[in-house]
């Protein structure tokens, strides 16, 4: 068994586990319960959910996988912006307003 992904937030390490499982790789998370313990709240890295591949034949792809995954991901998926609608902050990645539905991208020109 390796470690291929270690991370404070359980939802991502979680998302990351579900991608490889429905890719045929066999998975488990270390540290999953800690989360509810309240020593996940303690910034030290070694409490953190942890992604494991069971194989460790299958860590190669796995990395590989993961790191299609991340490359994809929006690089200003944190930062927020404004609907010119109802002026709701929402995450830049957005195409439509979640509190009033007007699409973000018709105004701001697909920032």
């Amino acid at each position: 068994m390796k470690e291929l992904f270690r991370e404070a937030d359980l939802t991502r390490v979680s998302y990351f586990e579900t991608i490889l499982k429905g890719e045929g790789i066999p998975t488990m998370i270390r540290n999953k319960y800690l989360t509810m313990s309240g020593l996940s709240e303690i910034p030290i890295p070694e409490f953190f959910p942890a992604l494991c591949v069971i194989n460790d034949d299958d860590y190669p792809r796995a990395v590989e996988i993961i790191q299609q995954h991340l490359a994809a991901e929006p690089v200003n998926s944190d930062h927020e912006i404004h609907c010119p609608h109802c002026h709701e902050p929402n995450p830049a990645n957005f195409q439509s307003c979640w509190s009033c539905g007007k699409l973000i991208d018709d105004v701001v020109g697909g920032n």
